[in-house]
């Protein structure tokens, strides 16, 4: 709505300025009472809108300023909360890769410890049967020279007993 006191003020003032000056007053002058009368009437019929204007900008600027300052308020909410979280993760990435390294640390560590044991039982292992067949080489040799020691004194082979009568030895029995 477009207002009209700028007009009416400038029409006021124009027969203000036109206004016929007084003898002995210059600082005084003739206008018509009632014109000046309609003019202020009009103006001031006009205010209540203005003002009505002024306070509904005024009302519609607070609340603009006011979700401006909600909107900020959430923005900045938003924006901490995304930072603590990002805070919070990093903290558990670091965590996690801490952990990491100390499971792998630990798992070399069993790893080593493991193969040293291993190898330490494989070794032993090793030894006993190294051992068990050097003594049972042992054994054998032993052995083979108490054959061979008996062999010698034994008495020669006797030849078999004859077959007995009527049986002769290239005879195939049959079964």
């Amino acid at each position: 709505m477009s207002s009209r006191i700028p007009e009416l003020l400038e029409m006021l003032h124009a027969m203000i300025t036109e206004a016929w000056g007084l003898p002995l007053g210059a600082e005084k002058c003739i206008i018509e009472r009632n014109k000046a009368l309609d003019l202020l009437d009009e103006i001031r019929a006009q205010f209540p809108t203005e003002l009505a204007e002024a306070r509904n900008l005024i009302a519609g600027r607070a609340e603009f300023i006011s979700n401006a300052k909600r909107e900020a308020d959430n923005i900045r909410r938003t924006a901490e909360e995304r930072a603590r979280k990002m805070i919070d993760e990093q903290e558990i990435i670091k965590t996690a890769k801490s952990r990491a390294h100390a499971m792998v640390t630990s798992a070399e560590s069993n790893t080593s410890e493991l193969r040293r044991v291993a190898n330490e039982y494989v070794d032993d292992t090793m030894k006993r049967t190294e051992d068990a067949l050097m003594s049972a080489l042992t054994e054998i040799r032993e052995s083979r020279l108490k054959f061979r020691q008996a062999a010698r004194t034994a008495p020669p082979p006797q030849t078999p007993p004859p077959p007995p009568p009527g049986i002769h030895p290239d005879d195939e029995f049959e079964d």
